[in-house]
């Protein structure tokens, strides 16, 4: 019975005409935007430069400056008020302002005042432009004060930083196993409940409950085809990972698979729980947004889970994306193997059973 059921399921999926389109294309197009869109790399800081000295070391600064790659020149003002106006028209992001004397009083005195002023609207953006522009200035101070001496800084101690497991700091290493992840969520939760949503709206599930096929037969017939969707899907991820940003796990491709099932049936547990609350599109949409936002932003998908709040990480602790995120990025980029992630692997067990049990007994009461 399961099996014709089944047939069935799949059938009605690919006769129609636009679900499986969106479902092939919304994995690849999420995958191929989103890192560039998402992202926290700050590039394109548009600098205003008052330059109150104009001598040769205030104008030997602003090369330097604008011979960083983040950092473009779009206006040169006269007083620093004017520039300020920039800033505040959000013409530009970062103002710096070197002072009258500003040669001289490095020469004499070795030292001089530069003022950087940056809109930090945008505080990711703010903090590190104004990083930049301090490391390249204290750069240049290092080589024009031993230019000047003849003599090197006294030896101290020296730091060397080596970045593991994403040497180049390239943010889409970090972002596109997560977001993996958030298509398998939607795809393999969610779709589900659209679909016995959509057996309730027809009047089906009256007819379902007067015939042969039992409650629990009824549900995994719609549920199976999206675990093989789901398992479609990641396949799709690892591709699309591979050709367009040459990403490839660092770990064993089993140990995601296996995770990717454990994670499927906990979250199509979820979607079948707003399916037994839900008995129009309506109210299933409405009810998808808002744990679609909660999941997502309490999870880490965009920043550190440990760098959140106390209280938002013990709201996080009950998402299972949580846990299935820290999975892919550590296979994908510490090559992790099962055994460094049972912890992880229980706890999404614990879902299963708890968001199932739930599942189960809320359909059963309903109906």
């Amino acid at each position: 019975m399961l099996g014709y059921l089944v047939e069935k399921e799949f059938k009605q999926i690919f006769r129609d005409k636009l679900l499986p389109k969106v479902i092939l294309l919304f994995p690849f197009m999420t995958l191929i935007l989103l890192p560039y869109a998402a992202n926290f790399e700050v590039k394109n800081m548009r600098l205003a430069i008052v330059d109150q000295d104009n001598s040769s070391y205030s104008k030997e600064l602003v090369g330097k400056l604008i011979a960083n790659n983040s950092i473009n020149l779009v206006a040169n003002e006269h007083t620093y008020n004017a520039a300020l106006g920039l800033i505040q028209n959000d013409k530009v992001d970062m103002v710096i302002n070197i002072p009258k004397n500003f040669e001289k009083d490095f020469v004499v005195d070795k030292k001089s005042d530069i003022l950087i002023a940056v809109n930090s609207v945008n505080g990711t953006k703010g903090t590190m432009g104004g990083m930049y522009a301090l490391s390249i200035i204290r750069q240049y101070q290092d080589e024009k004060t031993t230019e000047i001496t003849g003599v090197n800084d006294p030896p101290g101690v020296e730091i060397k930083t080596i970045y593991q497991f994403n040497r180049e700091l390239d943010y889409k290493f970090f972002m596109v196993p997560a977001l993996m992840v958030m298509v398998l969520t939607i795809v393999s939760g969610f779709l589900p409940a659209f679909n016995i949503v959509g057996e309730k709206e027809k009047g089906n599930m009256e007819q379902i409950n007067v015939s042969p096929v039992t409650k629990p037969i009824f549900i995994l017939s719609k549920l199976i085809p999206y675990w093989v969707i789901g398992m479609v899907i990641m396949t799709i991820g690892f591709i699309v990972a591979r050709l367009f940003y040459g990403i490839v796990p660092q770990g064993s491709i089993l140990t995601i698979y296996l995770f990717s099932f454990v994670f499927t049936l906990a979250v199509s547990g979820m979607g079948l729980i707003l399916s037994n609350y839900a008995n129009t599109y309506q109210q299933v949409v409405f009810m998808m947004f808002f744990f679609i936002m909660i999941l997502i932003l309490m999870s880490g998908l965009y920043t550190p889970f440990n760098s959140m709040p106390p209280w938002a990480q013990k709201i996080g602790a009950f998402s299972p994306l949580t846990y299935f995120i820290d999975v892919m990025r550590n296979v994908y980029l510490k090559g992790s193997k099962l055994t460094d992630l049972l912890p992880q692997l229980y706890k999404l067990l614990a879902f299963v059973l708890v968001i199932n049990s739930w599942a189960v007994l809320s359909y059963r009461k309903k109906n």
